[in-house]
This record gives structure tokens, C-alpha cells and sequence, in this order.
């Protein structure tokens, strides 16, 4: 057969092929689409007839199984054996020499913790280590409505706030903080470390900017690290640096998308216990276009006439804060805490803020406290002059007299912080685990003499060491009480002062 009749026969075999497919129903349409498509887009075409191809080979393939075992089996022995062998990490790191000489000599107090209380070994001392600074835990009246409430609600409501958590009593106190500070609403949580770590990650998220003091207490921080936001910090109560870097981060954020902003600050510093000057804060805020979270954990009840805060001793409405952030425990012997502003901030938190969306609600007892002490507040504002006229007679014995310390704390605040004065620390070259041994000593020749007292025990740096390379100086806590008289707060600060002098003196 030579060329001529293989092309003929070829000719011939794709003409009967033809008409064996123009003879298909649709196969006009299907021929007509293919030249089309091939005149118009061939690399349509060529993707196509691809699909096809790799349809046809999917469908031809071999069946495989899922469930196929990729890892190496081992015996029982050999389980064992590395079971045996492996030592998971420490949940916390191994307590120091001297934390656990600290533990072993930690006071015990049996029954309530007022301002003369008993110890486990039977001694009774006066108690200055304590935030029972209005003696409200002896408060007869207080005593009867906690029980009151006790006895109609319960101890607790055993679920969320959203999920039938919420009673009358917790709605009545929200309406008598927001009236007590001037803020349009107000929103209670269970828990006061919960509240500010809860409320900055509320509104502040990843690629916002939040501003921050590094002097802020560890509850803040772990705020700011759950955030996870772009943190810019300013030394401690400098505003001429807060002012550079609120300029460096507008100028930054310029030519960038908007972002939310934020200050963050406390009204009383936990590690520190001075004031922060907010009628400047808020004139920087405004003019740099950032929101304001404002922690008063420490200052709500302590400062101002009625102990409505830090807005109310340095004369600033309310409303000009974004959020005010405070605790119910402490001053107020409750428990829980609280953030006020608008309405919008308010109920954004009601289904947005991890501590209040998944935890129980606040217990009726602690919700009905709150608002009774906040009364009293309101009411009988002598127990805060009576409460800053012991911290004066308490002043008066240690911070000019004491060769040794100096007193951090604002004059307001009945937490007073006593840090080693520097030429003491630099005379006897006292590195900060020294400082720390020797106010313990304090303490425990404090408690000798039957005054009981504290250290300021912070907890470790929660986001961004690196950047915030600030630690709180070792310290002594000295917490004042309307329970003790004059004379008695006079007693316990030459106490203090003489411990302080026996100590450090016996230091070489």
C-alpha cells in the first residue's frame, strides 16, 4: 500500500466519522460552539480540552485511602518508656530562697480583716496592710443588706450577665456609679483585674495605636497585650514626652490609613501611688485626636470631695473621658468593677467584652454593697476628711522625719508607697533584690512589734519588655484607715519609722 492509499483511506475514515457524529442530536451545536471558541479565544479552548483531559484522568485513577498511617508505631514498651522519660515544664518558675522564706513567715489572719486583727498564732496586731480604708467592713449597715441580699437572692446568679445573669440589683448599682461620676451609662463586672484587661482589648485591636504610660499596673498592661496593638510608651508621668510621642505617632500614621487611638493612664499609679494631671492629658487628647481610656482603679473612692475620683479632684467633667475604668473592691469592700462613658461604649462592651460576655455575673450581695458604700460616700463625706487627716498624722511621723525612705504616694492617697531614698541605696550599694530583702526585714520587725504592714509586690511585665524598660523601685505599703484613732495612727508610724532605722542602720 503506498502513500496515496493511506491518505485516501484516511480521507475516507474521517468523513464516515463525520457523518457518524453530525448524525448525534446536538452535535451541530457542539461543533459550531468549538469553532467559535477557536477563532475567538484558542486559549479558552486549549484550557478547556486540559479540564477535560485531567477530568478523565481523575476518573481512571487508582482509589486511594485517607485513613492511610503516616507515622511510626510503637509498642507499649516503648510508650512507656518515654512517657517515663519525658518532664513537662513547670506551670511557675521555682520559688526563690527568699520567696520561700517569706512564705514560711507570711502572716494568717483569722475572721475579718479590720483595722485590729488576729492572727493565727493568736496575736493581735494592727493591721495597715489592708485597703480597708474607710473601716467599712465594720459597718453595721452594710452588714444588714449584705445579708438582706444574701437571703433573697442568693450567693451568686450563676451565669452570664447576657444569659440570665442580670438581676434588678445589678442595674440599679450601674445607674448609681454612672450618677455618682456624671457619665451618661455604666457597666459592672464580675471580676476588677477582668474589667480593664477586658475593656482595652474591646476597642483597641491589631494595627490600632495605643499610647501608654509605662508606669501602668499589671492589669493594664495585660489589656494592652491581649490588644494586640502598636504600643508607644512615655515615661512615667512626663507629658512633655507623652507630647513627642503623640507627635511622632500622628506624624507617622499621616500618610497611612486611619487608625483608632488611644491614651491610656491611671488616675492613682498602683506601683508608683502619685497623681496623674488630667486636665493635661485631656488638652493633649483633643488636640491630637485620641480617645482617652482612663484606669481608676486606684483612685475611685479615694480622691475628691464625695470620692467620685480623679475627675472630681482636679475639677474635669466626666464626659470628657472616654472610659473611666474602676474597681468596686478596696475602699468600697464589694467587689467588681466597672467602666462608664457613653452609651455606645457601654453597650458595645455588653457583647464584646470577653469578661463580661463569659463570665457569671457579679454576685447581688457585692452589686448591693457597691451601691450602699457609694451612699455612704455621698452622704457622710467626713469619713474622707477623717480619712485624709490620718494620712497627714501618718506623713507627719515618716516622710520628713526617716532619714532612710521617702514617701512616692500623693498626699490623697491613704496607700502609702515608702521607697529606700537614693543616697541611702547608693552609700550602701543596695542592688534591687537587696532592697527587696531589706523591707521584708522591715516588715517582719514591723509585725514584731505589732503593726502589720506590706511590701509592694507587682506583678511581672505583661507586653513589649523591650520597649517598656521600666520596673517599680522596691517599696514599702502602708495602707491608712479611718479605723484607728489619731493617736493610734501616730503610735504605728513611730513604729514604722524606728523599724525602718533598726534595720537599715544594722545593714553593712
Amino acid at each position: 500500500m503506498d502513500v496515496q492509499d493511506v491518505h485516501g483511506w484516511l480521507v475516507k475514515f474521517l468523513d464516515e466519522v463525520s457523518d457518524s457524529f453530525q448524525k448525534l442530536p446536538g452535535s451541530s451545536i457542539f461543533l459550531r460552539y468549538v469553532k467559535s471558541s477557536y477563532q475567538n479565544d484558542p486559549v479558552r479552548s486549549g484550557i478547556e480540552l486540559f479540564l477535560c483531559l485531567f477530568a478523565v484522568r481523575y476518573l481512571l485513577a487508582p482509589a486511594y485511602s485517607t485513613q492511610k498511617k503516616s507515622y511510626v508505631t510503637l509498642s507499649d514498651e516503648e510508650v512507656d518508656e518515654l512517657v517515663e522519660e519525658w518532664t513537662p515544664e513547670p506551670l511557675v518558675a521555682p520559688l526563690s530562697a527568699f520567696e520561700e522564706a517569706e512564705n514560711e513567715k507570711r502572716p494568717v489572719i483569722v475572721g475579718p480583716t479590720g483595722p485590729k486583727s488576729k492572727l493565727s498564732n493568736g496575736r493581735t496586731v494592727t493591721n495597715l496592710a489592708s485597703y480597708n480604708y474607710y473601716n467599712f467592713i465594720a459597718n453595721e449597715t452594710l452588714k444588714e443588706k449584705a445579708i438582706q441580699t444574701l437571703r433573697t437572692y442568693g450567693v451568686g446568679p450563676c451565669g452570664p450577665p447576657n444569659f440570665y445573669g442580670t438581676q434588678d440589683v445589678h442595674m440599679k448599682t450601674e445607674a448609681d456609679i454612672a450618677a455618682h461620676i456624671g457619665a451618661s451609662a455604666c457597666i459592672i463586672y464580675a471580676q476588677a483585674f477582668s474589667t480593664i484587661s477586658s475593656v482595652i482589648p474591646a476597642f483597641s485591636k491589631r494595627g490600632d495605636i495605643i499610647v501608654a504610660d509605662r508606669a501602668v499596673n499589671y492589669m493594664v498592661r495585660k489589656g494592652i497585650q491581649i490588644s494586640r496593638s502598636t504600643v508607644r510608651w512615655y515615661d512615667h508621668n512626663d507629658l512633655e514626652d507623652m507630647q513627642r510621642v503623640l507627635e511622632r505617632v500622628v506624624k507617622e500614621q499621616a500618610k497611612k490609613p486611619l487608625t483608632r487611638r488611644f491614651i491610656v493612664t491611671e488616675g492613682l499609679f498602683e506601683n508608683v501611688g502619685d497623681m496623674v494631671d488630667l486636665p493635661k492629658i485631656l488638652e493633649l487628647k483633643h488636640r491630637y485626636k485620641f480617645r482617652l481610656i482612663l484606669d481608676e482603679s486606684w483612685s475611685f473612692g479615694v480622691l475628691g470631695r464625695t470620692g467620685r475620683g480623679i475627675t472630681e479632684h482636679q475639677n474635669v467633667d466626666a464626659a470628657e473621658v472616654d472610659m473611666i475604668v474602676g474597681s468596686l473592691a478596696g475602699p468600697l469592700c464589694a467587689g467588681g468593677g466597672f467602666c462608664v462613658g457613653s452609651d455606645e461604649i457601654v453597650e458595645h462592651q455588653r457583647i464584646s467584652s470577653a469578661a463580661y460576655t463569659f463570665s457569671a455575673a457579679l454576685s447581688a450581695m457585692l452589686a448591693t454593697t457597691a451601691s450602699e458604700s457609694i451612699n455612704l460616700l455621698q452622704t457622710t463625706p467626713d469619713i474622707l476628711t477623717q480619712s485624709r487627716e490620718n494620712i497627714k498624722t501618718m506623713w507627719a511621723q515618716l516622710d520628713p522625719r526617716s532619714d532612710w525612705v521617702r514617701c512616692t504616694s500623693s498626699i490623697e492617697n491613704p496607700m502609702m508607697l515608702l521607697v529606700l531614698k537614693p543616697e541611702v541605696v547608693s552609700q550602701k550599694r543596695l542592688s534591687v533584690a537587696d532592697q527587696e530583702i531589706l523591707l521584708q526585714d522591715v516588715v517582719d520587725e514591723c509585725l514584731a512589734n505589732g503593726i502589720l504592714i506590706t511590701r509592694l509586690k507587682s506583678m511581672p511585665r505583661a507586653s513589649n519588655a523591650k520597649e517598656a524598660d521600666w520596673e517599680p523601685q522596691p517599696a514599702l505599703k502602708v495602707c491608712v484607715t479611718t479605723g484607728l484613732s489619731r493617736k493610734e495612727i501616730e503610735r504605728a508610724g513611730i513604729t514604722i519609722r524606728h523599724a525602718i532605722t533598726k534595720v537599715v542602720k544594722a545593714r553593712k
